[in-house]
């Protein structure tokens, strides 16, 4: 497998305060879909929404990260358990799990790598999912600057990668027949500083820290107080979350 690019451990206590939750609709939809409700493996827990989600509809979920600071961060769970690992590399018994998981992960990994060791552990009928979400959306102000932000003044950070996330993961390269789940809604209701928050812990602007030694939050902050005065007050945002499943085929 290709070298970890960590571009989260420097923020894993912002990652786990600020990233958005998963609709709980979700995790039942995965529970009804897979074979069982024993084990599962969410891989690229970071610091565990994922896992916390299918923690209440699986007895047990075994949660790997590549990222010590990631974990150490993850909000305990008793049925969770965090363990360092790669795509790759699960430390899981042939057949032994029911549903994989990968939420707003896939996109970061050795894919074909994770395609295999999603067969290897998965026993048959098993569900494998990965699911993604798009920007953040909240108004028509909000979201025009937002999305200056994201496509001009951090454009240049954004790796590769990303692009699979813009496209809603639509080109793919997922190895099951694909199931054809229904949408989930997933929201909030956030203060502008909790919106600011997120915003930071995207990888693009790690990188604009880390090569630039400058905060591009900076220039985000001005123009989004002009489209949202009033930042004691929370609003609903929304994301454009997108889902792919599968079963293993026997």
């Amino acid at each position: 497998m290709p070298d970890f690019a960590d571009l989260f451990s420097g923020r894993a206590p912002q990652y786990a305060e600020f990233r958005p939750r998963y609709p709980r609709e979700l995790g039942a939809w995965l529970a009804r879909q897979a074979p069982a409700t024993d084990l599962a493996w969410d891989c690229g827990t970071g610091s565990g929404q994922a896992a916390g989600l299918v923690a209440e509809f699986f007895a047990r979920v075994w949660a790997t990260d590549p990222s010590p600071a990631q974990l150490q961060s993850a909000q305990p769970c008793p049925n969770v358990e965090y363990v360092p690992g790669r795509e790759g590399s699960s430390g899981l018994a042939d057949g032994s799990v029911s549903l994989v998981t990968a939420a707003q992960a896939v996109h970061w990994f050795d894919r074909p790598t994770f395609w295999n060791e999603a067969r290897r552990v998965l026993r048959p009928d098993g569900l494998l999912a990965v699911w993604g979400y798009g920007l953040p959306r909240i108004d028509p102000l909000v979201n025009a600057v937002l999305d200056r932000f994201h496509g001009s003044t951090v454009a240049a950070w954004w790796t590769p990668e990303r692009r699979l996330v813009e496209t809603a993961y639509r080109d793919l390269d997922f190895p099951f027949p694909r199931l054809h789940p229904p949408e989930f809604p997933m929201q909030a209701r956030w203060t502008r500083s909790a919106l600011l928050g997120y915003v930071g812990t995207w990888s693009a602007v790690a990188r604009c820290r880390q090569e630039t030694g400058s905060d591009p939050l900076e220039t985000l902050a001005e123009p989004l107080a002009a489209s949202w005065p009033d930042a004691s007050v929370p609003r609903p945002v929304s994301w454009p979350l997108f889902l792919i499943a599968g079963r293993r085929n026997p």
